[in-house]
């Protein structure tokens, strides 16, 4: 048996804030529906954003479960922080959280509906 990973789910109650911010910081193309934004990056599974009116934030690290997080691998971590910022993504670690001489580590994030992801050098 062969299992493969097609997509990843993420909720939101602003599903149009969420879904640019995830086009955005991943690039590749979106199709959006009134319930959800598909989008479809390079070397990447489906990014799908699914409307949830109720959704709540976690408050990951300070507070309750962080659920689940992505990471993605990047060859440039300071461009990388530099697209995740200008598309909208919170810090959730300090700056000091990278080996400036090596450029290895990870840094962590939010994006807008406050899902967790973390850059990390490739």
């Amino acid at each position: 048996m062969s299992i493969t990973l097609s997509s990843v789910i993420i909720d939101a109650a602003e599903i149009e804030t969420e879904g640019a911010f995830w086009h955005r910081l991943l690039g590749g193309s979106i199709h959006r529906t009134p319930t959800h934004h598909f989008i479809q990056a390079p070397g990447l599974p489906v990014i799908v954003v699914q409307s949830a009116p109720e959704h709540v934030a976690p408050s990951w690290p300070d507070g309750t479960s962080q659920q689940m997080h992505l990471d993605f691998g990047v060859g440039n971590l300071a461009a990388a922080d530099r697209v995740a910022t200008g598309a909208g993504a919170t810090r959730l670690r300090p700056s000091g959280d990278i080996a400036p001489e090596t450029r290895t580590g990870s840094r962590v994030y939010a994006s807008p509906a406050g899902h967790p992801f973390c850059l990390r050098a490739a």
